[in-house]
């Protein structure tokens, strides 16, 4: 009876093409006491159709009463600032080298998206709080390589505050900017600040949200699931190469410290994240042990 009355519950926000809601409290159980961490970025951050259905999910799994920690990009938004203010980056392995013209403009986009994420989620009803720089900064970092300026790596990470956000039922949404000597900002690989937050958490789920389908194999096929191992024959085949390598390299090492699976998924398709979290098929490529 009790589980008749919640779905009556769930009808009244869960989205008419999401997966089938009596599948519903199955799946709450089993995500229950665990955390999940959200990485939403690449090009899917540009187009606002995407950005809504985005929001209406993670506030559809708020709603749920799941636990939630989303972290951010702002690759295609920060190109788009520094192209205005006439500024050339360079990138070295995929990391963008940043000057103290190009970090102040990183940072000042990066806190403006993840203000304008928090503004979306409480209009939906859902509670979330700005971690950034500039307010409740919960990551420290150490410099990466000196050739790329300000580029920092997490080093201790405040999950303390975290957990007390998530406890009180709101939604962390983190900027991938972290604090070092002198309390200097760094930008961080969003990637990499989410794997961090995530190992750091053991959380049940890391999603990368990108603008690809997931991980394909040698006969470009989508791969389901895949293991940590299988996936470094991948690389060392160079099946997967390219700008999928730093997020390869994240999955794995995520997965190898303690997070029980990695996901990369197509953010660009309606609701991929309800399709991943509730049903048993998934959506997009699972890598676990």
């Amino acid at each position: 009876m009790l589980e008749e009355e919640n779905l009556d519950k769930f009808k009244k926000f869960w989205p008419k093409d999401a997966p089938d809601i009596n599948n519903i409290p199955k799946y709450i159980k089993k995500y229950k006491d665990e955390l999940i961490v959200i990485k939403y970025g690449g090009n899917v951050l540009i187009d606002r159709k995407i950005f809504n259905n985005f929001i209406e999910d993670i506030a559809v799994l708020n709603k749920l009463g799941l636990s939630i920690i989303v972290v951010h990009g702002g690759g295609p938004r920060i190109e788009r600032e520094l192209k205005k203010a006439n500024i050339q980056t360079n990138f070295i392995n995929g990391l963008r080298v940043t000057d103290k013209k190009v970090i102040k403009i990183v940072e000042e986009v990066l806190i403006d998206f993840n203000n304008d994420i928090v503004t979306s989620l409480n209009k939906k009803g859902s509670k979330a709080i700005s971690i950034n720089t500039k307010s409740n900064n919960v990551i420290n970092v150490i410099p990466d390589k000196q050739e790329l300026g300000f580029v920092g790596i997490p080093d201790k990470i405040n999950t303390d505050f975290i957990k007390e956000k998530v406890n009180q039922n709101q939604i962390p949404i983190v900027a991938p900017l972290g604090l070092g000597q002198n309390n200097q900002t760094y930008n961080i690989n969003g990637d990499t600040a989410a794997s961090a937050i995530a190992k750091k958490l053991k959380s049940r789920r890391l999603l990368l949200m990108t603008n690809v389908e997931g991980v394909y194999d040698d006969r470009k096929s989508l791969i389901s699931e895949i293991k940590p191992y299988d996936m470094e024959n991948l690389v060392n085949l160079k099946i997967v190469q390219g700008g999928m390598l730093p997020k390869i390299k994240n999955c794995i090492d995520a997965v190898e410290n303690g997070v029980r699976g990695v996901v990369i998924l197509d953010g660009r398709k309606p609701h991929s994240i309800l399709k991943e979290i509730f049903s048993d098929k998934g959506a997009g490529t699972l890598i676990r042990k």
